[in-house]
């Protein structure tokens, strides 16, 4: 049986992501290490997209694709630490349009136009107007960070407002707050929750000791797909030095203990929806931005498009609408998460949106899908470096990439072969295959005008000092 989308009162949001958390490393999707009873529990209740993939696994690359439903080659957010360009119809301003207050709490990464230095409150400061994107009510929100004790927020001035503890904690309890005693009962809300966990660094000091201490007999191996010498394509950001190298079983014990205190803040305001009655109108979603290799592949954090960078949990939740255990194997990429729960919440989407409305696949029906999602990798992760520019495809079977620098191409049976350890390119059984991704890829780029550029293209073309002044027409 499948259930209709609401025609009564106007749903609530709360929308809460995490920041380098992978599926592989949740309890719903298999990992008998970790401890994520809530996302667990959240998964039984609505619908886990077990094929959900982060588009642009880069922090604020990926964070521009979903506030616009846009991809990277639109946005111009081709790496971090640019500014960016207010110009689109985003997330926000249709919520904003739609009568619906808002509420932004946590990491936003979409703002600073200096590499390093991140504490500046002229970098880790957003004022109110148009680079908040829309998302013009309570604002408790910092650029990015990554220590996660006794830090601090903005709200409408550059003065520092301190989380005493640890920062999920604080969060947590600020959207709780927000929920209980700020919000106007007669008006729709929609609360973005933006934590900085899961991600690095990985050090004892980063996590509270009680949570460290729940891992601290579990046995932390070497990914099977681990190589002891760095992928030559990666860049600054993901080679592994020997010092790296020795410390990722400990590195991923601080992964694991960051995530479970993750669930359980998660947890937390679950059941602060409960208790306020908030329950069964309001659609829960749960994501990360992009995922962690810990020395797969030889490399370690993001910007690739292997399967720990990019396949991210996504859970949706609406009692009564998306039906409970219910598993989605769509390929739901970044630009279609705006206008899948926009269209839930009964809310138009942009006519510049180039994502796709996948929200019959939240309510159990049947309807038009992707073939396959489509991957950028822009370049360096945060330096205006050339040769590190890759697109990819995957759909529910295969990986498809190729590297600008050489066109070199990658294919990989995610089914056989989910480690993706071997490359079928020279396979004589898969040409079919490797033709169909060829042609798939090349009208997909055709169509969004993504002419395969040069990191340093945007830089020249799109941007001043690193602020991003235009946005994308296609065959710009």
């Amino acid at each position: 049986m499948t259930l209709e989308k609401s025609e009564i009162s106007p749903p609530n949001l709360v929308f809460i992501f995490a920041d380098q958390l992978r599926y592989q490393s949740c309890g719903y999707a298999g990992d008998e290490r970790a401890h994520t009873p809530n996302m667990d529990r959240l998964a039984d209740e609505g619908v886990n997209f077990c094929n959900a993939i982060s588009g642009h696994p880069l922090c604020a690359p990926y964070r521009a694709s979903l506030f616009t439903g846009k991809y990277s080659s639109s946005t111009g957010m081709v790496i971090n630490e640019l500014r960016m360009s207010p110009n689109h119809k985003c997330f926000g301003h249709v919520l904003q349009c739609g009568g619906y207050q808002t509420a932004y709490i946590g990491k936003w990464h979409l703002w600073a136009a200096q590499l390093g230095n991140h504490h500046d409150p002229k970098n880790s400061h957003i004022p109110a107007g148009p680079y908040r994107l829309g998302f013009d009510g309570y604002w408790a929100a910092y650029n990015f960070h990554h220590r996660y004790f006794d830090t601090y927020y903005h709200t409408d001035s550059p003065e520092r407002i301190y989380i005493p503890g640890y920062e999920p904690d604080g969060q947590t309890e600020l959207a709780i707050h927000w929920l209980e005693a700020n919000r106007d009962p007669d008006m729709p809300f929609a609360l973005i929750l933006s934590y900085g966990t899961p991600h690095d660094p990985w050090e004892a000091s980063n996590v509270p000791a009680q949570c460290l201490e729940h891992f601290r007999e579990v046995d932390f191996p070497l990914p099977i797909n681990y190589l002891p010498e760095n992928d030559p394509r990666a860049d600054d950001w993901g080679r592994l030095k020997p010092e790296g190298r020795a410390q990722l079983g400990e590195w991923m014990r601080i992964y694991y203990a960051m995530t479970a205190n993750l669930d359980w803040n998660l947890g937390r305001l679950l059941k602060a929806l409960d208790e306020s009655g908030l329950r069964e109108n309001t659609i829960v979603v749960f994501t990360s931005d992009h995922g962690e290799l810990f020395g797969a592949h030889g490399r370690r954090a993001k910007n690739v498009f292997y399967e720990e960078a990019v396949r991210v949990p996504l859970l949706m939740r609406w009692p009564g609408h998306i039906p409970a255990s219910l598993t989605s194997e769509v390929c739901l990429n970044t630009p279609d998460i705006m206008p899948t729960v926009l269209s839930l919440m009964d809310l138009p989407s942009p006519d510049t949106v180039e994502g796709m409305d996948l929200s019959h696949c939240a309510l159990g029906q049947t309807g038009p899908e992707p073939e396959a999602a489509f991957l950028q990798g822009m370049g360096c992760t945060a330096a205006w470096r050339d040769g590190y520019e890759w697109r990819a495809l995957r759909d529910d079977r295969y990986t498809y990439a190729v590297y600008r620098t050489d066109r070199s191409v990658l294919l990989f049976d995610n089914q056989a072969d989910p480690s993706q350890m071997q490359n079928l390119t020279s396979s004589q059984e898969h040409a079919n295959v490797r033709q169909h991704f060829r042609e798939a890829l090349e009208k997909r780029m055709e169509t969004l005008g993504d002419t395969f550029e040069l990191c340093t293209w945007y830089r020249d073309h799109w941007t001043k000092n690193r602020v991003i002044l235009r946005t994308a027409t296609l065959k710009d």
